[in-house]
């Protein structure tokens, strides 16, 4: 009876995932926009997406029990910061850092992780070197090789990607179908058409890939000397976000997100009262400041373009919305 009960329940899972996302139709989508105060909604995916494929783009794995001496409180480049501004922007304080306001496409895979962490190791690469570095880390090398991390496009957690640059380093690598790099991501984009159709839907979980232990975009790279490494690997807390930012440049943020954030158009994100919790989400983020009374933190997020305010998002700052002021990582680069 007790295995029976199981199935049931297992089917009864997969049925709820599998059915059409109710939370992307238009008139949730409307719903939100009656009673949301600080942000507007739209359609960013298809109505007939499911629960399943959404929730697939979500693979920020949490620590339990993160050690104390991988909470970084004090640095000497913190004193020199004497003052935090009301506003700021990465992009604008090193704008020849071109990666910084990059909005990369992490297609079909819960690689989120990746993408945040390698898309502010390559910032602060460029920030550390002033600009002699300036091209994108590999999210296709740390999704597929650092097996430590987590489960490849099922989720992986940011800490132990900040690790994984700190002990064994990483290459560079651009965007999909591109030779940038030693190793591009080799992982489709989701890309919607003039009708609204997504090239992902229907569409399972990218299966991982092999680990490459060579350079196949720019052929022209040598693969050991290709890796970058990290000084140290560290969590920060809501106290120390914007000064490691200001000190070194752009951080990972991990947040929870609800069905209401997948519909984010403009504005400061705030969770809405029946919005319901779907997973673990990972971004960069690049600065902060105050609209229309309200403070936020600047966010870029790795669903493309096509996504929100042409891939970017505002999140409510000092209140901890959504957890996003809990786990933030980063590491100063060793150059």
């Amino acid at each position: 009876m007790a295995k029976f009960i199981i199935f049931i329940s297992v089917v009864l899972l997969s049925v709820y995932l599998t059915e059409q996302a109710y939370f992307l139709s238009k008139a949730y989508v409307n719903t939100i926009n009656e009673v949301a105060k600080t942000w507007k909604a739209k359609q960013n995916f298809p109505e007939y997406t499911t629960k399943e494929q959404i929730v697939q783009l979500l693979g920020s794995k949490s620590l339990k029990g993160v050690p104390k001496n991988s909470i970084k409180k004090n640095d000497d480049k913190y004193t020199k910061v004497e003052e935090i501004p009301k506003f700021f922007d990465a992009r604008i304080e090193w704008e020849y850092c071109k990666t910084i306001g990059k909005v990369r496409d992490q297609g079909n895979c819960g690689s989120c992780w990746a993408h945040a962490t390698t898309g502010a190791f390559a910032d602060r690469l460029c920030i550390a070197t002033n600009g002699e570095f300036n091209e994108l880390i590999s999210a296709e090398e740390l999704t597929f090789c650092c097996h430590l991390c987590g489960f490849g496009c099922n989720g992986g957690n940011p800490l132990r990607a900040w690790k994984y640059f700190r002990s064994h380093g990483i290459v560079t690598g651009g965007n999909y179908n591109t030779t940038d790099g030693c190793q591009p991501y080799k992982v489709a984009p989701c890309i919607r058409d003039d009708e609204g159709h997504s090239s992902c839907s229907g569409k399972k979980t990218e299966p991982n890939h092999k680990c490459a232990k060579k350079c196949y975009g720019d052929k022209t790279i040598n693969y050991k000397k290709d890796h970058h490494k990290t000084k140290d690997a560290y969590q920060l807390t809501n106290i120390t976000m914007q000064k490691d930012t200001m000190a070194y440049g752009p951080i990972e943020a991990s947040f929870d997100v609800y069905d209401d954030f997948v519909s984010y158009e403009s504005g400061v994100y705030q969770k809405t009262e029946n919005a319901s919790f779907l997973g673990g989400h990972a971004v960069k983020m690049i600065g902060w400041g105050e609209e229309n009374g309200t403070p936020y933190w600047l966010m870029v997020n790795s669903w493309g373009e096509q996504w929100g305010a042409k891939g970017l998002f505002k999140i409510r700052r000092g209140t901890n919305e959504c957890r996003i002021e809990e786990s933030p990582t980063a590491g100063v680069p060793l150059v």
